[in-house]
């Protein structure tokens, strides 16, 4: 993502909508506007982080390992580009001018805007003690803090946690998961004591100290002591000293009110709002966690959505209000059941309602007044959350079900023997199912009538159970209620159109002999009579990969930059990046790169981490001819759009550095020539690196090659991206040809298995390593079987006419191969 290009007005009508914050509020509301009327706003997104936006409530799923960041990412890059929305990542804005109605970036750049709308969340809160600036004290707000902790977490050590609220637990559960011997200092006598009373934080706390966990409440932190810079542990006010490697404070937030205050708009403890989320300024909203509604400040996600659905009604001239919000919690620890809603802290008029079941674990209490549920705490068995959040939000009378109201929503209604499914059917239509989006139990059954009958269905169409999980047995028994069967939980499917899992349909298009799309659709049930977006692009890789020299690649069916063979930017122009192999290039190709970037005006030409240049600014009417220039001098396609080879990095080897064992640079080259144009699950990178110094970090490439004295070390599923990972070792060999036939059978099998936007480095760790070496070494023609698979599939390799290949193109360069073709998608 290039974020440093200044930012350029579209030529347009539309009214300019600027958000600050690319976080959950912020694309919340703009995708709640873009649902109301699509076409009104040019849309400018600046984000702090250097990302797409994801869901921050399951950092601490991510921190525990139990998911992936990319099974995190709310909107993706295609998001943006569908909706036309220019994205700026990693550009805080410094400040708000609001005579000029402008935002300036700290890099300088300038939008101007009709609407803005400020999401700049909160800030956590350091404690002001000795010691917090030390190099291990963290704090958990991010994907950098994750990012942070899980590698402390791999070099083992004692771990504290300062805070033992819901954000404070959760990361010590996560950290406990990764090894780390975790202690929690807590303030207060009572865990999560906002969210709970006195009897449910004693339950929580003897499950936590099972699971290992030291836990300190009434324990105040007096100083955060630490040996040549780096924390080394904490002393309480009472003595007391605990040893760690890492500290996470996580004591609390503050809305992040800084811009607002600077430019001038009313603030207290955060940006206030009215009803409609308007700012004493009446062209700039605020939504989140950095506002103060009616004097409350939310740091929840349920209320967020309903400030973003009453934000998004004013900005599209069909005001409504937002009234405030009642909220609920859940813990996300795994195998503890906790919800928490209301106001439990009792008082004159009020009645407890408890039950306690110490053989299983359970307690339950209820508080009502004037016969109305005020607030309610479920430990140990929380089936019921649901119903009783929506009877407190209603303040329904509940004298005529007073005596069963706490065995829950089917004894208190008369159905203790009724369908398991009864709870769910009882709730009303506005009842919330899915808190951390915003889903109401109508909207759930609307989406399943609509032609949604999996959980993943769901899922992908209004995003119930897609975020937490903690609302999946709800949306299943509305699945079963709505459709009059059980629903089956298992594999994730596909896309919402289908039912079978992506390693389903790649096994039925080769049983079954399916050679097109509509085929394939036809014979598999698709709910849909064209496909999505998600599931058209795979379809058309797996039968291009099953059918090479049959299947004609659909480009209909791929994405906008593989269809234009270049990369679209933030300003609506396009980036070109033509092929260097093995990052060589010479004077043709460089006059001819300066010579289309005078001609088409290019705005910036860039080296690239691949060791190319990348062509900045070219208008898409231009991409034909710029191509065709390319191609008169050599150049093809590095295919830096695409899901297919990228790069092949190299160092000078043997021929030029001294340290070199074997030629980098030429096995690099003939990697690159032996595989170009070749599509793949996902984008494939690959490094030759001339000796162990590693110089074209060839061990954070999807295959990469380490040369040494005595051969070629051979590296597999690295990734260099957000989530940096580290390549496992496949094996040794010890000539060039070795390398090269070990390479090509390598990326047919993942070509072959992957599911379709898998990286090699999830597909490997969700296969295993061992599985990958027994698929290519315990049959001792698997080599050569899956390479020379390769090879045919290469002559039948298309490319677009704006990206022909240069002179020898691969069939001359693969001749002697026999033109035998094997039988599709052979297992060795």
């Amino acid at each position: 993502m290039n974020t440093q290009t200044p930012f350029k007005e579209m030529r347009t009508a539309k009214e300019k909508l600027v958000v600050i914050g690319n976080g959950m509020a912020g694309c919340r509301a703009v995708e709640e506007i873009l649902t109301r009327d699509p076409d009104r706003y040019e849309i400018t997104i600046f984000g702090a982080e250097p990302r797409v936006n994801y869901n921050r409530i399951m950092l601490s799923p991510v921190l525990a390992g139990e998911k992936t960041f990319d099974e995190i990412v709310i909107n993706g890059q295609d998001w943006y580009e569908e909706n036309n929305i220019a994205l700026s990542g990693g550009s805080p804005v410094d400040h708000i001018d609001r005579d000029a109605k402008t935002v300036v970036t700290r890099s300088g750049q300038v939008a101007p805007y009709d609407k803005l709308v400020i999401a700049t969340g909160s800030d956590p809160f350091i404690i002001p003690i000795p010691g917090n600036d030390l190099e291990g004290v963290v704090t958990f707000r991010d994907l950098d803090d994750v990012e942070n902790m899980v590698a402390a977490a791999e070099k083992g050590g004692d771990a504290i946690v300062i805070g033992g609220g819901l954000l404070g637990l959760e990361a010590a559960h996560g950290l406990s998961l990764r090894g780390m011997k975790v202690t929690v200092i807590h303030l207060m006598p009572t865990l999560m004591e906002r969210q709970l009373d006195e009897a449910a934080g004693w339950l929580l706390r003897q499950e936590l100290e099972s699971r290992g966990q030291t836990i300190l409440t009434g324990a105040n932190t007096k100083e955060i002591q630490g040996k040549e810079g780096r924390v080394a542990g904490i002393e309480l006010e009472d003595g007391t000293r605990v040893k760690a490697d890492i500290v996470v404070m996580a004591v609390g937030i503050r809305p992040s009110t800084g811009l607002a205050k600077q430019a001038g708009i009313d603030c207290e403890r955060g940006i206030m709002v009215d009803d409609h989320m308007v700012t004493s300024d009446p062209a700039i909203m605020a939504v989140g966690e950095c506002v103060q509604h009616r004097g409350l400040c939310y740091g929840l996600v349920a209320p967020l959505w309903e400030m973003c659905r009453a934000l998004a009604d004013h900005a599209t001239d069909a005001p409504t209000g937002y009234p405030g919000s009642v909220t609920s919690t859940k813990l996300k620890v795994s195998g503890i059941n906790l919800f928490s809603a209301g106001d439990f802290s009792g008082g004159e008029g009020c009645e407890d309602i408890v039950m306690r079941d110490a053989t299983r674990g359970v307690y339950k209490r209820l508080v009502l007044k004037d016969d109305r549920l005020i607030g309610a705490v479920l430990y140990g068995d929380t089936a019921d959350g649901n119903w009783y959040f929506d009877l407190l939000r209603k303040e329904e009378d509940l004298s005529h079900i007073r005596e069963g109201l706490i065995f829950g929503q089917a004894f208190a209604s008369g159905g203790a023997l009724a369908d398991p499914s009864f709870a769910v059917a009882a709730l009303s239509d506005d009842a919330e199912i899915c808190g951390c989006n915003g889903v109401s139990k109508s909207t759930v059954v609307t989406c399943i009538e609509k032609g949604a009958h999996s959980l993943d269905a769901v899922r992908s169409q209004c995003k119930a159970s897609a975020s937490c999980g903690s609302c999946t047995d709800l949306v299943e028994s509305l699945l079963s209620l709505t459709l009059g069967g059980e629903v089956e939980s298992g594999p994730q499917t596909m896309c919402s159109c289908t039912s079978f899992t992506h390693d389903d349909v790649r096994r039925l298009i080769l049983e079954k002999q399916l050679k097109e799309i509509p085929e394939v659709m036809q014979e598999l049930h698709w709910t849909t009579p064209d496909g999505c977006s998600a599931c058209r692009p795979a379809l058309n890789y797996y039968l291009m990969c099953a059918w090479p020299g049959e299947y004609v690649d659909d480009q209909k069916s791929r994405f906008v930059n593989e269809r234009l063979h270049a990369n679209i930017q933030k300003d609506g122009t396009y980036s070109v990046v033509p092929r260097f192999f093995g990052g060589i290039t010479n004077p043709r190709e460089l006059r001819a790169i300066a010579d289309a970037v005078e001609k088409y005006d290019a705005r910036m030409v860039k080296v690239t981490g691949g060791q190319r240049l990348d062509i900045f600014g070219i208008r898409k009417e231009d991409l034909p001819a710029v191509w065709a220039d390319l191609n008169a001098a050599g150049l093809v396609s590095g295919h830096a759009y695409g899901k297919a080879l990228r790069t092949v990095k190299t160092c000078v080897g043997s021929e030029w550095c001294r340290f070199g064992t074997q030629d980098s640079t030429g096995l690099g080259v003939k990697l690159e020539h032996a595989t170009w144009g070749s599509w793949m699950p996902h984008k494939f990178k690959m490094a030759v690196s001339g000796c162990p110094r590693n110089c074209a970090e060839s061990t954070i490439k999807d295959f990469g090659v380490i040369c040494v004295d005595s051969g070629y070390e051979l590296h597999v599923g690295g990734n260099g991206g957000i989530k940096v990972r580290v390549t496992d070792l496949l094996c040794k060999v010890e000539t060039e040809e070795e390398a090269m036939e070990h390479c090509l059978a390598f990326i047919q099998l993942y070509r072959e298995d992957a599911h379709y936007l898998d990286r090699t480095a999830p597909w490997l760790e969700r296969k295993g390593l061992d599985w990958i070496k027994a698929q290519l070494f315990d049959d001792p023609q698997s080599i050569s079987r899956l390479a020379q698979r390769f090879r045919y599939s290469q002559q039948f390799s298309q490319d677009d006419p704006w990206a022909q290949r240069a002179a020898g193109d691969r069939k001359d360069l693969h001749s002697h191969l026999a033109e035998v073709r094997p039988l599709a998608m052979e297992k060795a």
